[in-house]
């Protein structure tokens, strides 16, 4: 289970919740004028994708991803986001909403259950494909165990 409570869960949610949604919540945050710096401005880069491959469960490079990263301080809480794409507002916008779920301001409740909408849209995005792609795996059968 996700738990938009737990910091790296978290980041996984802001970057699969929508934009628009991400925007409402920090302008919402942002009403009160609270001290807000950026830390790192959201701009474009690209970050190696790492996977395991699963024969001898190595780190193999996948390939460059495109991400923006933005972090934030407000009022002394630290947030922070990575969202795929080139999608500044989002990673700031998912930066202060970072923050202020860290600070449990009075929007959190309401940040928190759309987090929660978020994984459970994306828990049945994933069902969908498994569901699409499962009777196209393959299994192979090796000689290397059999001597």
């Amino acid at each position: 289970m996700v738990d938009p409570h737990d910091r790296s869960d978290r980041f996984e949610l802001i970057a699969a919740s929508e934009a628009a949604t991400l925007a409402r919540f920090a302008n919402e945050v942002l009403e009160d004028d609270p001290p807000l710096s950026v830390r790192q401005e959201p701009r474009p880069q690209l970050l190696m994708q790492r996977v395991e491959e699963p024969v001898e469960r190595r780190p193999f490079n996948l390939g460059e991803v495109l991400v923006t990263p933005a972090e934030v301080d407000l009022a002394g809480h630290r947030g922070f986001a990575m969202v795929p794409g080139k999608a500044e507002r989002a990673a700031l916008s998912g930066a202060i909403v970072d923050a202020a779920v860290a600070a449990d301001h009075e929007r959190t409740p309401a940040i928190v259950s759309a987090l929660e909408d978020a994984a459970a849209r994306q828990r049945e995005q994933r069902q969908r494909a498994w569901a699409e792609s499962k009777h196209t795996a393959v299994e192979f059968e090796t000689m290397e165990d059999q001597q």
